[in-house]
């Protein structure tokens, strides 16, 4: 299985409801440092997993729609904690539909998973992997 990864960031704020989350259950921020995993069995016909720019372009456009955000205003995220696995889903849910659409090229076609991993700190980040 071949393998290509892109990274960014993002900066949000929410809040959680629940006492297992203690006091984070008040308004806090938090700043994620987001790895996407293009995965795929083969290569393509130019050599490679996914064009590099292009999954680069639209990890950045989707994590710009989060980013600067108070989650628990967006509609999107009503009557749901937004966990950090919760967000990695969401990421990557977001990445498999710029696939299906054709934004990451026509060699994105071959692609059979992603997986997006949230980095919350030096030692502790979530992962979600789903298959195209």
């Amino acid at each position: 299985m071949f393998s290509v990864t892109v990274r960014d960031h993002m900066m949000i704020a929410h809040s959680f409801r629940g006492e297992v989350f203690g006091p984070a259950q008040r308004l806090h921020g938090a700043t994620f440092v987001v790895d996407a995993t293009f995965r795929r069995p083969d290569l393509d016909a130019d050599g490679i997993v996914v064009d590099i720019g292009r999954a680069t372009d639209a990890l950045k456009e989707i994590l710009g729609e989060l980013t600067y955000r108070n989650l628990d205003d967006e509609p999107a995220f009503a009557g749901t904690n937004t966990t950090t696995e919760v967000l990695a889903r969401t990421v990557a849910d977001r990445l498999a539909d710029r696939v299906r659409a054709g934004d990451l090229g026509a060699g994105a076609s071959g692609l059979t998973a992603i997986a997006v991993t949230l980095h919350e700190s030096h030692v502790a980040w979530a992962s979600y992997e789903r298959p195209l």
